[in-house]
């Protein structure tokens, strides 16, 4: 099973510097939703062609760049309070896994980053992230186990359907505890990835019991990269 990650295209909150969190008001700039079809143009190579299912984080951000990424335009329903956090309803033409959403930030949630960094607990989050969690909300440690559901469960569903491929879409942290895993690293070690908005990674996901059980073939590549990566002496193609 191949699985591609793609996080979200640049959104309101990355352009003003604000911890967006869980909050579903978020949504993609102009520059966000032009990285994002320029991603769209990078999934056929990826995967040749070959039958895809698409999973999406519930919250709007990432559903904007599942539709761009599928190029379609019909509107994204508002989540329902009344249901699980950031619960969306059976219209949405990816699949909503709750695993993909974003890390909830708690008390953090909507702050700027530029006045996070004189938090004590903000040098935790950046050199020990196992032993953060974030005031009234997730740890990163928590964040790194439903990272992993979150792939077991794309490939399960993307198998009993068929698919030879599943597209996954989420947020930056997420993404990177992701890459993380498969790359058999510490949680500790999750932010020396990174991935920009729009960005692009792919695993390759070997039999049971295969060693090693993952293989990243790509990291954080983006449709720009790629064409100055082409343009470049002996770049590639």
């Amino acid at each position: 099973m191949e699985i591609i990650l793609v996080r979200h295209g640049e959104s309101t909150a990355n352009a003003g510097g604000v911890l967006a969190g869980r909050d579903d008001s978020v949504e993609l700039t102009d520059q966000g939703r032009t990285q994002v079809r320029e991603a769209r143009d990078l999934i056929p190579e990826l995967t040749s062609d070959r039958p895809a299912a698409v999973f999406s984080s519930p919250i709007r951000r990432c559903l904007m760049t599942a539709h761009e990424l599928m190029n379609v335009h019909e509107p994204i329903a508002a989540a329902d309070p009344a249901a699980s956090p950031q619960s969306r309803g059976p219209h949405s033409p990816c699949t909503v896994l709750q695993d993909l959403s974003e890390v909830d930030y708690g008390d953090w949630t909507g702050r700027r980053i530029r006045d996070l960094l004189d938090e004590p607990l903000w040098e935790t989050v950046r050199a020990a992230p196992s032993r953060a969690r974030f005031p009234g909300g997730e740890s990163l440690a928590e964040v790194a186990l439903r990272s992993r559901s979150a792939l077991e469960s794309a490939c399960e569903q993307a198998r009993d359907s068929g698919a030879k491929v599943a597209i996954l879409v989420s947020h930056g942290d997420v993404i990177k505890l992701m890459l993380a895993h498969a790359l058999g690293m510490e949680v500790d070690c999750f932010q020396r990835i990174a991935v920009a908005p729009a960005s692009v990674s792919r695993l390759m996901v070997g039999k049971n019991g295969s060693v090693p059980p993952m293989t990243v073939t790509m990291l954080g590549a983006t449709a720009r990269g790629r064409r100055a990566q082409a343009r470049q002496p002996g770049g590639g193609r």
